[in-house]
């Protein structure tokens, strides 16, 4: 990891970017302070995962899914699986996601 000025990002951006894809992440600081971070994401599961790690509306919605595993009202992880294993397959192999699931009615209605 390297700790860099914003005034160096901007005068050399293009190497930063490459530097965080090779030797990992670079700090950006402004007037001493840590603003930003350029981090290369491996694949796009590890983009997503990042994104999403950092989206207000999915940190909410896991609070409150916790809350709700506290008071009791969790699934029983046998449950889950069971259910899960009742989705649909997309092709390829993996679950369809609800827009998949959304595109897919709504081609159907179409005809």
């Amino acid at each position: 990891m390297r700790i860099v000025s914003l005034a160096e990002v901007k005068a050399k951006l293009s190497a930063f970017l490459d530097e965080a894809g090779t030797t990992g992440p670079v700090v950006i600081t402004r007037n001493g302070r840590a603003v930003a971070i350029l981090l290369a994401p491996v694949d796009d599961d590890d983009l997503e995962r990042l994104l999403l790690s950092r989206s207000p509306r999915f940190r909410a919605l896991l609070s409150k899914s916790r809350a709700s595993i506290r008071a009791g009202k969790g699934v029983a992880h046998a449950d889950f699986w069971k259910a899960a294993a009742q989705q649909p397959l997309a092709p390829g192999g993996g679950r369809k996601s609800g827009s998949d699931r959304r595109r897919a009615k709504s081609s159907a209605r179409r005809g």
